[in-house]
Protein backbone atom coordinates (compact mmCIF):
# COMPACT_ATOMS: atom_id res chain seq x y z
CA UNK A 1 0.00 0.00 0.00
CA UNK A 2 1.78 3.58 -1.00
CA UNK A 3 0.32 7.12 -0.14
CA UNK A 4 -0.85 9.10 -2.63
CA UNK A 5 1.52 11.95 -4.07
CA UNK A 6 -0.51 14.19 -6.45
CA UNK A 7 1.59 15.39 -9.29
CA UNK A 8 2.61 18.83 -7.36
CA UNK A 9 4.58 16.75 -4.49
CA UNK A 10 1.78 16.95 -2.10
CA UNK A 11 0.73 13.86 -0.24
CA UNK A 12 -2.87 13.22 0.03
CA UNK A 13 -3.70 13.29 4.13
CA UNK A 14 -6.46 13.77 6.61
CA UNK A 15 -6.59 15.47 9.66
CA UNK A 16 -8.45 14.64 12.69
CA UNK A 17 -10.05 17.15 15.16
CA UNK A 18 -11.60 15.26 17.84
CA UNK A 19 -13.71 16.78 20.08
CA UNK A 20 -15.24 16.35 23.84
CA UNK A 21 -18.56 16.80 25.12
CA UNK A 22 -16.92 19.78 26.82
CA UNK A 23 -15.35 21.51 23.56
CA UNK A 24 -12.01 20.62 24.30
CA UNK A 25 -10.06 19.64 21.60
CA UNK A 26 -8.01 16.00 21.58
CA UNK A 27 -4.20 16.90 22.25
CA UNK A 28 -1.40 14.17 21.09
CA UNK A 29 2.09 14.38 22.05
CA UNK A 30 4.29 12.99 19.39
CA UNK A 31 5.99 9.55 20.49
CA UNK A 32 9.38 10.06 22.30
CA UNK A 33 9.53 14.22 20.54
CA UNK A 34 8.34 17.10 22.62
CA UNK A 35 5.89 18.09 19.66
CA UNK A 36 2.19 17.63 20.01
CA UNK A 37 -0.32 17.84 16.90
CA UNK A 38 -4.08 16.50 15.86
CA UNK A 39 -3.56 12.77 14.73
CA UNK A 40 -3.35 13.14 10.80
CA UNK A 41 -2.17 10.59 8.49
CA UNK A 42 -1.44 9.92 4.65
CA UNK A 43 -4.78 8.45 2.30
CA UNK A 44 -4.00 5.05 0.51
CA UNK A 45 -4.98 5.37 -3.53
CA UNK A 46 -7.76 2.95 -3.08
CA UNK A 47 -9.08 4.80 -0.01
CA UNK A 48 -11.68 7.95 0.18
CA UNK A 49 -10.32 10.91 2.56
CA UNK A 50 -13.37 9.49 5.05
CA UNK A 51 -12.23 5.60 4.68
CA UNK A 52 -8.94 7.06 5.59
CA UNK A 53 -9.15 9.01 8.45
CA UNK A 54 -11.50 6.01 10.29
CA UNK A 55 -8.71 3.88 9.64
CA UNK A 56 -6.13 6.67 11.20
CA UNK A 57 -8.63 7.50 14.04
CA UNK A 58 -8.14 3.66 14.52
CA UNK A 59 -4.47 3.30 14.15
CA UNK A 60 -3.32 6.56 15.96
CA UNK A 61 -5.93 6.66 18.89
CA UNK A 62 -7.83 3.55 18.94
CA UNK A 63 -10.98 4.85 18.39
CA UNK A 64 -13.88 3.22 16.10
CA UNK A 65 -16.45 4.64 14.08
CA UNK A 66 -19.17 3.57 16.53
CA UNK A 67 -17.05 6.12 19.15
CA UNK A 68 -17.19 9.47 17.65
CA UNK A 69 -19.94 11.32 15.46
CA UNK A 70 -18.61 12.87 11.92
CA UNK A 71 -19.61 16.83 12.28
CA UNK A 72 -18.32 18.09 9.41
CA UNK A 73 -14.65 18.65 7.02
CA UNK A 74 -13.01 21.03 5.17
CA UNK A 75 -13.26 21.95 1.86
CA UNK A 76 -11.68 21.68 -0.19
CA UNK A 77 -7.79 20.76 -0.12
CA UNK A 78 -5.86 22.40 2.69
CA UNK A 79 -1.95 22.46 2.01
CA UNK A 80 1.49 23.35 3.24
CA UNK A 81 4.70 23.14 2.23
CA UNK A 82 7.50 20.80 4.47
CA UNK A 83 11.07 23.23 5.18
CA UNK A 84 13.43 21.91 2.77
CA UNK A 85 15.56 20.05 5.71
CA UNK A 86 12.13 17.94 6.01
CA UNK A 87 11.59 16.87 2.20
CA UNK A 88 13.33 13.79 2.19
CA UNK A 89 14.67 12.30 -1.01
CA UNK A 90 11.63 9.78 -2.52
CA UNK A 91 10.03 8.84 -5.76
CA UNK A 92 7.77 10.60 -6.38
CA UNK A 93 9.20 13.64 -4.38
CA UNK A 94 7.02 14.82 -1.48
CA UNK A 95 7.37 18.77 -0.45
CA UNK A 96 4.23 18.77 1.34
CA UNK A 97 0.55 17.46 2.28
CA UNK A 98 -3.04 18.44 1.13
CA UNK A 99 -5.46 17.46 3.59
CA UNK A 100 -9.20 17.31 4.78
CA UNK A 101 -9.95 17.93 7.90
CA UNK A 102 -12.42 15.98 10.08
CA UNK A 103 -14.50 17.33 13.06
CA UNK A 104 -15.57 14.61 15.25
CA UNK A 105 -17.12 14.69 18.19
CA UNK A 106 -16.33 11.67 20.71
CA UNK A 107 -19.63 9.75 21.43
CA UNK A 108 -18.12 7.26 23.17
CA UNK A 109 -15.70 6.26 26.83
CA UNK A 110 -12.67 8.22 27.04
CA UNK A 111 -11.26 5.37 28.44
CA UNK A 112 -11.23 3.69 24.51
CA UNK A 113 -8.58 6.17 23.73
CA UNK A 114 -5.22 3.95 22.64
CA UNK A 115 -1.88 5.31 22.15
CA UNK A 116 -0.74 1.72 21.88
CA UNK A 117 -2.91 0.11 18.82
CA UNK A 118 0.10 -0.32 16.69
CA UNK A 119 3.53 -1.71 16.86
CA UNK A 120 4.46 1.87 16.15
CA UNK A 121 2.95 4.26 18.12
CA UNK A 122 2.54 7.84 17.25
CA UNK A 123 1.82 8.98 20.49
CA UNK A 124 2.42 8.30 23.75
CA UNK A 125 0.31 11.17 25.71
CA UNK A 126 -2.64 13.15 25.08
CA UNK A 127 -4.64 15.97 27.02
CA UNK A 128 -7.53 18.13 26.38
CA UNK A 129 -6.96 21.97 25.16
CA UNK A 130 -8.62 24.81 23.62
CA UNK A 131 -10.20 25.24 20.71
CA UNK A 132 -7.67 27.71 19.27
CA UNK A 133 -4.57 26.45 20.77
CA UNK A 134 -3.41 24.30 18.71
CA UNK A 135 -2.55 27.13 16.57
CA UNK A 136 0.52 28.74 19.32
CA UNK A 137 1.45 25.24 20.13
CA UNK A 138 1.81 22.86 16.78
CA UNK A 139 5.03 22.90 14.49
CA UNK A 140 5.65 26.62 12.57
CA UNK A 141 4.97 25.02 9.57
CA UNK A 142 2.31 23.88 10.00
CA UNK A 143 0.61 26.79 11.94
CA UNK A 144 -1.34 28.19 8.81
CA UNK A 145 -3.26 24.92 7.70
CA UNK A 146 -4.24 24.37 11.41
CA UNK A 147 -5.58 28.07 11.64
CA UNK A 148 -7.79 27.63 8.27
CA UNK A 149 -8.90 23.83 9.06
CA UNK A 150 -10.13 25.27 12.65
CA UNK A 151 -11.93 28.52 11.22
CA UNK A 152 -13.56 26.38 8.52
CA UNK A 153 -15.07 23.73 11.29
CA UNK A 154 -15.77 26.56 13.79
CA UNK A 155 -19.44 27.02 13.44
CA UNK A 156 -19.65 23.64 12.88
CA UNK A 157 -17.99 22.82 16.17
CA UNK A 158 -20.28 25.39 17.81
CA UNK A 159 -23.64 26.18 15.48
CA UNK A 160 -24.80 28.23 19.13
CA UNK A 161 -21.92 29.99 19.79
CA UNK A 162 -18.51 29.55 17.35
CA UNK A 163 -15.25 31.09 19.00
CA UNK A 164 -14.06 34.24 17.50
CA UNK A 165 -11.04 34.18 15.60
CA UNK A 166 -8.50 35.88 18.04
CA UNK A 167 -6.05 38.44 16.63
CA UNK A 168 -2.82 36.28 16.55
CA UNK A 169 -4.23 33.90 14.04
CA UNK A 170 -4.84 36.40 11.15
CA UNK A 171 -3.63 37.72 7.97
CA UNK A 172 0.14 38.05 9.53
CA UNK A 173 0.04 34.68 9.51
CA UNK A 174 1.66 33.30 6.16
CA UNK A 175 2.88 29.91 5.01
CA UNK A 176 6.06 28.72 5.82
CA UNK A 177 8.28 29.30 3.21
CA UNK A 178 12.21 28.48 2.87
CA UNK A 179 13.95 32.27 3.01
CA UNK A 180 17.69 31.82 2.50
CA UNK A 181 19.35 33.71 5.25
CA UNK A 182 20.81 36.90 4.74
CA UNK A 183 24.49 37.10 4.82
CA UNK A 184 25.83 39.65 6.93
CA UNK A 185 26.87 42.64 5.44
CA UNK A 186 30.31 43.87 5.35
CA UNK A 187 30.97 47.68 6.73
CA UNK A 188 33.39 49.70 4.99
CA UNK A 189 35.42 48.99 7.87
CA UNK A 190 36.18 45.22 7.02
CA UNK A 191 37.26 46.09 3.88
Amino acid sequence: MSDWIDRDGYRANVGIILMNQSGGLFWAGRAGRAGWQFPQGGIYEFESPEQAMYRELEEEIGLVEQDVELVGSTRPWLRYRLPKRFVRNTVPLCIGQKQIWFLLRLVGEESALRMDATETPEFDRWRWIDYWEPVREVVFFKRVVYARALDQLREMAFPENPPARPRWVGSKMRPYQHRRRNRPRRSKKDG
